[in-house]
């Protein structure tokens, strides 16, 4: 007996240390390379929402601990980032990974390891339709994105497009972008021009533009990271290029581009998912204005907002998980996200079956805006 007690008093000591340790979410994200600004505001994104589920006590009795690493917008990086966080840090659920090759690239690691991640950002088709069962999107696929843009952001067009260009960043998500929305706009009776496509890190894209100005169109949709989009607008501006210009991908920062691009940026037209300008337009919006509140409390950029509610929306759709799953494992929190149903900055997080039978990925249904630049301000078109 006198041996016994000891053990059990050790035994409880451990289990109560265990039980006060806070619950770890991983996340991937681009800090550094092509597309950090992007990704540092998406994981800021996921910071502001740390802080406002730890003050209002956290899940389960615990506190959450974001374990962030940088991808470096490298694929190889993006793999390294999530062995860490699944075989060192033994996270129970991920975030990540913006960029639609960096989160095809992680995939694999999730079937060996056996856990779940939202997407916050990707948009590529293969991302849910790959037979990935371990997958959670929150953000829309290009063909949604386009769907939207035909059914509800089309008609706010005068004059009417009657021929549309492309030019896109030459990955996964630029590739799939153009694909749809050319699908999207050919159904609609609009002539495709010119498809142009440009490395991630190309700084001079004269050729591309001069091709597309030559192609006649009146509207050319643009696919890339905001630090590219900036130089778009910047040399379409030099070449006089005749077309308006619209980004897609919800991965501008309007306010960004007013104060990178310039006059350059006037006129040119914004697919977002959040309108932080105008916030009774969320449909959520009093999620919305704690978002923003805490966001500009730690002096962060407001150019970022429009992609850290990704972030955000991603912590406490993962948090709604662990909740709902009564404890932090892989597998509790696989089988909660299907039943989610989390009131987000973008609208209402809740997920559908997509892909192979038996073996399907989770996607959210996002809200989709367009905006304007006019004047150096962002209006509603």
């Amino acid at each position: 007996m006198r041996k016994t007690l000891p053990l059990i008093a050790a035994f409880l000591s451990i289990t109560s240390a265990s039980a006060n340790e806070p619950i770890k979410i991983g996340m991937s994200q681009p800090l550094t390379g092509d597309i950090a600004a992007s990704g540092t505001y998406v994981a800021n994104g996921a910071k502001v929402a740390v802080d406002v589920v730890n003050r209002s006590g956290g899940v389960l009795g615990r506190q959450i601990q974001l374990i962030l690493e940088d991808n470096k917008s490298n694929p190889k990086e993006a793999v390294a980032t999530a062995e860490k966080l699944l075989s060192g840090d033994k996270v129970p659920v991920l975030l990540g990974a913006w960029g639609s090759t960096l989160t095809l690239a992680i995939m694999p690691r999730l079937l060996d390891y056996k856990v779940p991640m939202i997407v916050e950002t990707a948009s590529s088709s293969k991302v849910t339709n790959s037979g990935n069962p371990w997958i959670f999107r929150i953000s829309p696929p290009s063909s949604l994105e386009a769907k939207a843009f035909g059914e509800t952001l089309l008609d706010k067009f005068n004059p009417a497009i009657k021929k549309a260009d492309m030019l896109v960043v030459n990955n996964d998500w630029g590739r799939g972008a153009a694909d749809e929305f050319t699908k999207l706009l050919r159904s609609k009776g609009i002539e495709i021009g010119a498809v142009e496509r440009m490395t991630a890190d190309a700084t001079d894209l004269s050729a591309q533009l001069a091709k597309i100005k030559q192609a006649g169109g009146d509207t050319l949709f643009v696919t890339t990271s905001i630090e590219q989009l900036t130089l778009v607008l910047k040399q379409a501006q030099e070449q006089r290029l005749p077309q308006r210009i619209v980004s897609t991908g919800g991965a501008t920062a309007p306010d960004q581009l007013i104060e990178q691009a310039g006059n350059a940026a006037n006129g040119s037209y914004h697919i977002v998912f959040f309108t932080p300008w105008f916030l009774d337009a969320a449909p959520h919006a009093e999620v919305a204005r704690t978002f923003v509140d805490e966001w500009k409390k730690k002096g962060y950029n407001a150019a970022g907002l429009t992609d850290g509610y990704r972030g955000y929306d991603g912590i406490l759709t993962a948090v709604q998980a662990i909740k709902d799953a009564g404890k932090a494992e892989p597998e509790a929190i696989r089988q909660a996200l299907w039943n989610v149903n989390v009131k987000g900055v973008n609208g209402d997080i809740k997920f559908t079956k997509v892909g192979p039978d038996g073996s399907e990925s989770g996607q959210s249904i996002p809200s989709i805006f367009i905006v304007q630049i006019k004047d150096g301000k962002v209006i509603k078109p």
